[in-house]
């Protein structure tokens, strides 16, 4: 990130943007107005997921039985200057009415409701790292409790260099600054941080007959969900309530361990976040369960990486073949014994695959999800 140059006070230079032509075409003014990026690219991802579901249109949307769940750690970091330029001096050439909106932690689910005309249920997620998977869990809960009949649900995040700053002062961030091919490198023994990324995934669900009965193109079930807290340090996970979050993501889909063939685990090339997620894994599946982490292809997305792991984790699935974890050379020690997938895809037919995210402030989500 050449732009980061002038930021002398962090050490890192690495991130893992969208390109220009994956971030689609610029709303106008009007529609535009009140998103920022994250916002903009939430929406986006809505289109084509909406698109997908046979939905974009529908009067379902607009019906009241649609509900939105969507998360990011934060909203755009860029008007924030405009108050701090407020506070700074007085006054601010920059502030205006979308400001806040624009910055603030709902604003993707906000902008998403406006742009489709959403009249359901918004459940905003902003939880760090489990914002997207969280998301995702709510809105099964709100549909099986028979609260809405769908829900638009997953997470968004805007790549800026104050997400960098967040980690890089924990001394968190890769800076293999003139290497960045090999990095981020999670479960690894050489790891040396993570790799702030960025993007927007969206999942739709449906209460399954009505999903059926307008033939709607289903991918997979979501049948296990759980989220809880460690209640004891911010930023250093504890393996023994991560392996509870997985417990009760089991028990809520009434499955054995045994039944889970793949875990898409969490994986973000930090020490404590490593070995802790890999001994809870170990301890409830033992050391043939295999693993792998999709962040070392595009860094650690923060609030969208719980809906772009579950979906490309569908995908996967669908296909039968499980990606490698990128540049695990050599798996640390510490880290337990577990059936990494490194080096070559592995090729296998599963029924229940498992998705895992770990957050900032210890929170952790569990996700089950069934092949259809």
């Amino acid at each position: 990130m050449d732009a980061w140059e002038r930021f002398t006070g962090i050490h890192t230079r690495l991130a893992a943007p969208v390109p220009a032509d994956g971030r689609g075409e610029p709303f106008n003014r009007k529609k535009g107005r009140t998103m920022g990026e994250v916002a903009r690219m939430a929406v986006r991802a809505t289109e084509a997921a909406l698109h997908d579901a046979g939905l974009q249109g529908d009067p379902l949307i607009k019906g009241g039985r649609t509900g939105i769940a969507f998360g990011s750690s934060f909203g755009s970091p860029g008007p924030v200057l405009d108050f701090a330029e407020l506070m700074t001096h007085g006054t601010s050439s920059t502030l205006n009415a979308t400001s806040y909106i624009r910055m603030m932690s709902h604003t993707a689910a906000v902008n998403i409701g406006l742009h489709f005309g959403v009249t359901g249920r918004i459940i905003p997620t902003s939880s760090a790292c489990t914002s997207g998977s969280q998301a995702i869990g709510y809105a099964a809960e709100a549909i099986r409790y028979g609260l809405m009949d769908i829900m638009i649900a997953g997470g968004a995040e805007e790549l800026d260099v104050t997400e960098a700053a967040v980690f890089d002062t924990l001394f968190a961030t890769s800076v293999c600054n003139d290497r960045p091919h090999t990095s981020p490198r999670p479960f690894d023994r050489d790891r040396d941080g993570l790799v702030i990324g960025e993007g927007a995934g969206v999942l739709v669900l449906e209460e399954w007959d009505q999903a059926v009965a307008r033939g709607a193109r289903i991918h997979a079930e979501v049948v296990g969900f759980a989220t809880n807290s460690d209640g004891n340090h911010v930023t250093q996970p504890q393996a023994e309530t991560m392996e509870r979050a997985l417990r009760m993501a089991l028990h809520d889909a009434s499955l054995p361990p045994e039944a889970i063939g793949f875990v898409n685990g969490h994986g973000t090339a930090t020490e404590w976040g490593d070995i802790a997620e890999s001994h809870a894994t170990a301890n409830l599946f033992g050391q043939h369960m295999p693993i792998h982490s999709l962040k070392s292809y595009f860094g650690h997305s923060l609030g969208a990486c719980g809906a772009i792991e579950a979906w490309l984790g569908i995908e996967m699935m669908r296909e039968n073949w499980f990606c490698p974890t990128a540049n695990l050379d050599n798996i640390d020690p510490r880290c337990a014994m577990l059936d990494y997938v490194v080096s070559t895809p592995r090729v296998l037919h599963i029924e229940h695959l498992m998705s895992n995210n770990f957050a900032f402030g210890g929170i952790n989500t569990s996700m089950i999800i069934r092949r259809v």
